[in-house]
């Protein structure tokens, strides 16, 4: 059974940074592609980052471009997503999916995902 645990989330004020942890377990990754996402209310989920577990290229969203690191730790089988220069409007529900493929086809697309964390709330304060 493959769980996906974040963590890391809180409250930080307008420029600072966090860093997301997404513990996974119960199978072996090298194989996946792992993505990160938020949502905020009323909004639809939003892409951020993904990479192979494998290693290899990163992909990111505009919006996050510069300021977000995505990277991981296989002795930890921890994804991270590292953000700084945090603003108001990244305030949402942050949430770490695994894809059994390592294939970066539509991987901003959150139904190409099979598994998902039960995400951790990031707040920033302006």
């Amino acid at each position: 059974q493959v769980q996906l645990v974040e963590s890391g989330g809180g409250l930080v004020q307008a420029g600072g940074s966090l860093r997301l942890s997404c513990a996974a377990s119960g199978r072996t990754f090298s194989s996946y592609a792992m993505g990160w996402f938020r949502q905020a209310p009323g909004k639809e989920r939003e892409f951020l980052a993904a990479m192979r577990w494998s290693g290899g290229s990163t992909y990111y969203a505009d919006s996050v471009k510069g300021r977000f690191t995505i990277s991981r730790d296989n002795a930890k089988n921890t994804v991270y997503l590292q953000m700084n220069s945090l603003k108001a409007e990244d305030t949402a529900v942050y949430y770490c999916a695994a894809r059994r493929q390592q294939t970066m086809v539509l991987i901003s697309t959150p139904t190409v995902y099979d598994y998902w964390g039960q995400g951790t709330q990031v707040t920033v304060s302006s």
